[in-house]
């Protein structure tokens, strides 16, 4: 009989709560069998900066929360054997790597065998300028970054080897779990039954807290008891692909059939066809039942066989990004607002600006700032003013930062408390390739 293989996840994005992963490898470390925990660290944006992080310094460029990650659940992953698979390589696998080593020897461990994925970065390749042209997307002075959704082969292979921490860039969110699977029960590569099971067990995995009772809370609609101790989930996956979500012991938050189903519906663009770079997922038929407190099973999940080619994400410099606030209060504090607004704009003349009233329109406005123009002035005594655009040079956007702040003295009356930024903006562009263009591979660092 095979030995059961338990996953848990310690971060569901850059800049997730730093306590969370020490629950979770607490309660993996009371559980029988190979146990593995996941960090998944990397969005398209969060990679994007970590390129810009090394062009500027070559030893940056992974993630920058790592050390405090990992810090308090080294010392036990490696007593317990719990393997770490994550993506908080991003745009510097190798470096994150190195530092991974280090600080085991600041902890006075014993060097974990630490092993890197590599194949993702086109840049990083001698023919990338081919290779992008390849993935149907410009080659030209302003891109800052090309890398590929790899799949889990890399990952899988990197631990049948031993080790102890696999460290990736981009690899798909699933396949953090996927390749932990592969190891553990040595499926085949065209498994599609049982690898469309592990990558949806990976899809709920994948995004942390979301699954256990976080982005789910809705008081008095959607309670969540203990949202501030929210626990991280824990997946067994059985050696058929189906797996049983669970939570940390002794934290708050809840698993129950509606945090899975919703977890589970999370960005499908097509419940028949959720492509990864391993398999194409299938949930039209799949179930969800309870089993009991917080222990939740996903069965029915099919597969299909897996695209041909692998997405690559690129992303381009995209100028500068301006932007100011200045709040309004007490009455006519909306009809303040809309009139700062005005001058502004009237002040930064042909200038395209977003313009929100926080508190009265933001979330369903339009960069253009038609919609506020569009809708009556409704009374409102709280309104905090956001100016925003995009520019070809940073003394532009400055110059939006600085008609805002003049807003103080210049009027209208009673604005303050302002804040501003200037910043680099990225512009994103989507391609595929053909995966034989793009091996995987991975390395043991000495």
């Amino acid at each position: 009989m095979v030995t059961p293989l338990w996953i848990g996840c310690g971060a569901g994005f850059s800049g997730d709560r730093l306590d969370a992963p020490l629950p979770v490898v607490r309660t993996l470390a009371q559980r029988p069998g190979r146990r593995v925990l996941i960090l998944e660290t990397l969005a398209e944006r969060t990679l994007a900066l970590a390129q810009l992080a090394r062009r500027d310094n070559p030893q940056a460029g992974y993630e920058s929360l790592l050390e405090p990650l990992l810090r308090p659940v080294l010392e036990l992953c490696l007593r317990e054997r719990i393997a770490i698979v994550s993506n908080f390589g991003a745009a510097n696998p190798q470096a994150a790597g190195e530092r991974i080593l280090r600080l085991a020897r600041e902890l006075g461990l014993r060097a974990p065998r630490v092993a890197v994925v590599r194949g993702d970065d086109l840049l990083a390749k001698a023919e990338a300028a081919s290779l992008v042209r390849a993935a149907g997307l410009p080659f030209e002075p302003t891109l800052v970054s090309a890398n590929v959704y790899l799949g889990a082969d890399a990952i899988a292979a990197a631990l049948l080897d031993g080790a102890d921490v696999v460290v990736t860039g981009r690899v798909a969110d699933p396949s953090l779990a996927v390749g932990p699977a592969l190891a553990h029960y040595g499926w085949a590569s065209d498994d599609w039954a049982r690898l469309g099971a592990a990558a949806m067990a990976g899809h709920l995995l994948e995004c942390g807290a979301q699954v256990t009772g976080g982005y789910f809370a809705d008081p008095g609609y959607k309670d969540v008891p203990g949202l501030w101790d929210l626990g991280f989930p824990i997946a067994q996956i059985f050696e058929d692909g189906h797996c049983v979500i669970g939570k940390a012991e002794a934290t708050g938050g809840v698993v129950d059939r509606r945090t899975v189903t919703e977890q589970l519906l999370y960005e499908l663009h097509d419940p028949s066809a959720y492509l990864t770079p391993d398999v194409t997922a299938d949930i039209s038929a799949a179930t969800v039942t309870e089993l009991g407190p917080d222990r939740v099973a996903l069965g029915g999940v099919q597969g299909h066989p897996r695209p041909d080619t692998l997405k690559v994400s690129a992303f381009y410099e995209g100028g500068w990004l301006g932007e100011a606030e200045i709040s309004y209060g007490g009455p006519r504090a909306e009809a303040r607002a809309r009139l700062a607004a005005e001058v502004i704009q009237r002040r930064m003349g042909e200038q395209a600006l977003r313009v929100d009233l926080i508190g009265v329109q933001s979330l369903l406005a339009d960069d253009a700032g038609c919609l506020m123009r569009q809708l009556p002035d409704g009374g409102a005594r709280d309104v905090r003013l956001r100016v925003a655009g995009k520019f070809s040079d940073r003394v532009q956007a400055e110059a939006l930062t600085r008609e805002v702040n003049a807003l103080y003295c210049c009027g209208p009356a009673g604005g303050g408390g302002v804040r501003s930024s200037v910043r680099r903006r990225l512009e994103t562009h989507s391609g595929f390739i053909g995966r034989s263009l793009v091996p995987a591979s991975y390395e043991v660092m000495a």
